[in-house]
């Protein structure tokens, strides 16, 4: 097994949880994944093994933080990608 198989950053998971909870999952995959990398490229790194451990460790005042981080950073990335294909 190799060690990128252990780790991922959890504002994935927290993304996730955004997309779906806007219905944005039944997109395009590729418009998908251009709007994920956008999205992940403007929030911190939060580097974990289990998701689980970092939720249990998390206060509530710290999660909500990073919601409000996923919400503007999707609310923005939206907003450029529509710009972007207005523009084309």
């Amino acid at each position: 097994m190799s060690i990128a198989d252990d780790i991922h950053n959890y504002y994935e998971k927290l993304l996730f949880e955004h997309l779906e909870a806007n219905g944005l999952l039944d997109r395009d995959p590729n418009y998908l994944a251009d709007l994920c990398c956008i999205v992940l490229n403007h929030l911190p790194t939060k580097y974990v093994r289990h998701d689980v451990d970092t939720a249990f460790f998390l206060t509530r005042a710290e999660r909500a933080r990073m919601d409000i981080k996923v919400n503007k950073a999707l609310k923005d990335a939206l907003e450029y990608l529509e710009q972007e294909n207005a523009n084309s």
